[in-house]
């Protein structure tokens, strides 16, 4: 079931993209919109609109750079390192 599921939205990839920038949009506006800033605890909450999804964003494209720079350092070895 969750097969057809997935190749259902994989079948109409534009439209799920599309769908999604819209479902995203309309989260930005109901952030902006509704949710009372009136009791953040930092300056940032009440000027940024939607800024605990930026600090996410952010903060996920900041842990995969530092995942891949700490992985090139060694963690990651030739393939025939143990020959």
């Amino acid at each position: 079931m969750i097969v057809k599921f997935i190749d259902f939205f994989r079948d109409r990839l534009k439209a799920t993209i599309w769908a999604s920038y819209a479902v995203l949009a309309v989260l930005v506006v109901i952030d902006i919109v509704l949710v009372d800033k009136s009791h953040a605890h930092t300056w940032m909450e009440m000027k940024i609109p939607g800024w605990w999804s930026l600090y996410g964003f952010v903060a996920c494209v900041l842990i995969i750079f530092v995942s891949k720079w700490f992985g090139h350092l060694g963690i990651m070895t030739r393939e025939d390192y143990y020959d």
